[in-house]
């Protein structure tokens, strides 16, 4: 094969030739006969016995010339995409096939080309960083929360429902005296105060005893489902049964109950310490997240739109895949009305997140070549070793599911992001 005419194009874009010999078309017109002569029948021959010679001089010698094109094409362009030194994104797209008299073909592929990438600053960036102080208030808030999630039931009989009360309900919804989908159920536990149904049917809950009935009128909010935004309804209700929590004391046994502490001020001290981490590691992660997004920002870049739509298809499909939709063939108009993603959704919030990722791997790659980043082999197995953990798998099984390769080349980009935002500052307050 030889690479011809290599032509670099507006937008991201290039074309390159490559033309095959005669002796690898016929090669490849011998194979396209030997994949396709069982399925051909010629009078006078067993199905799949008709010499190559008979076959042609019945339907004419191109009959096999378009699948051995077909077969040629995708060697001819990695031929021509080794030899060029191109760099591609996305699927390429032949443009032209001739073939010669002499029998050469010579195929004329369309790509887009991995965009030039002009960094902007990407050292030495400031974002603020703001870690709350954990105050006494925090403390009891996690205390009372325990205490409440080790709570001891208690049935109450003698008083009507109050706030903080678990409510066994029935209750039934009424649209313009029709019943609503999903407006009914029976044996409800509704924890009153909770805020968990719609606003103001709690409240009408209180005040309420065992065994009453009671409509409840209700509007929805605006905001709500259509087909019950801003509409008034009516919930019939009847309280079966209520529960209140006994709260445990808070002493130093409850202490030694919920926790590996022996005293109270012990675990008081823990409950301090684990939510100074948990917002030191938040605050840690907000200012690693700024100073990212200022980075990327700062890049110039003409992006081909086939890496936006690749990075959207990506997005969707591993959204999709945490719900069980795995099917590859399902095409992605499908699989957004299957996740009910609307075309606003699509415009304001997943395009948008996926041209952020393909200009923070452009970013990256591009501070990788500037700063000249090397891995070691060690430095990359402690690496390879820790992600596995964190996923509970083994190092083998995750070189062997994404190929070293792979996770090499993410190794490399932890070790750029490392280095923009090592080299970032606090903003002075």
């Amino acid at each position: 094969m030889i690479l011809k005419n290599v032509e670099k194009k507006e937008n991201n874009t290039a074309a390159f030739v490559v033309e095959s010999d005669a002796a690898e078309f016929s090669k490849a017109v011998n194979g396209a006969y030997l994949k396709n002569r069982s399925s051909i029948s010629i009078p006078g021959f067993r199905k799949g016995k008709a010499p190559r010679a008979v076959i042609e001089g019945m339907y004419g010698p191109e009959v096999f010339y378009q699948d051995a094109m077909d077969e040629l094409a995708p060697e001819a362009f990695e031929y021509g995409l080794k030899e060029s030194g191109l760099k591609t994104v996305g699927a390429p797209a032949i443009s032209d096939v001739n073939i010669t008299d002499d029998k050469t073909v010579a195929y004329t592929f369309s790509v887009s080309v991995y965009p030039e990438v002009t960094l902007g600053q990407y050292k030495g960036l400031e974002a603020a960083k703001n870690i709350p102080e954990v105050t006494d208030a925090d403390v009891e808030a996690e205390l009372n929360a325990t205490r409440k999630r080790n709570a001891r039931m208690l049935d109450i009989d003698d008083r009507a429902a109050q706030m903080g009360d678990t409510a066994n309900i029935d209750f039934d919804g009424y649209l313009d005296g029709e019943r609503f989908d999903g407006g009914k159920a029976e044996g409800y536990a509704l924890e009153l105060g909770s805020n968990s149904f719609v606003p103001g049917f709690e409240d009408q809950v209180v005040g309420m005893k065992i065994g009453e009935e009671k409509d409840i009128d209700i509007t929805f909010p605006e905001d709500y489902t259509p087909e019950l935004a801003g509409k008034a309804v009516v919930f019939k209700v009847k309280l079966n049964s209520l529960t209140t929590p006994e709260l445990p004391e808070l002493d130093d046994e409850f202490a030694k109950d919920v926790s590996e502490f022996d005293t109270l001020d012990e675990y008081k001290a823990s409950i301090r310490e684990n939510l100074t981490k948990s917002r030191t590691e938040r605050a840690d992660a907000d200012f690693r997240n700024e100073i990212m997004r200022q980075a990327v920002e700062n890049i110039s870049a003409d992006i081909p739109e086939v890496m936006i739509e690749e990075k959207v298809e990506d997005i969707l499909r591993n959204y999709a895949s945490q719900f069980g939709m795995r099917d590859r063939n399902v095409s992605l108009d499908e699989l957004k009305k299957m996740m009910g993603i609307s075309d606003e959704a699509m415009e304001s919030s997943i395009r948008p997140a996926a041209l952020f990722q393909v200009k923070n791997d452009l970013l990256l790659d591009a501070v990788m070549d500037a700063e000249e980043l090397a891995d070691t082999d060690e430095a990359f197995a402690a690496y390879v070793d820790k992600t596995a953990q964190d996923i509970g798998a083994t190092a083998e099984q995750l070189k062997q599911y994404f190929g070293e390769d792979f996770m090499r080349h993410e190794f490399r980009k932890e070790l750029a992001t490392n280095l923009i935002v090592d080299s970032a500052a606090v903003k002075a307050e």
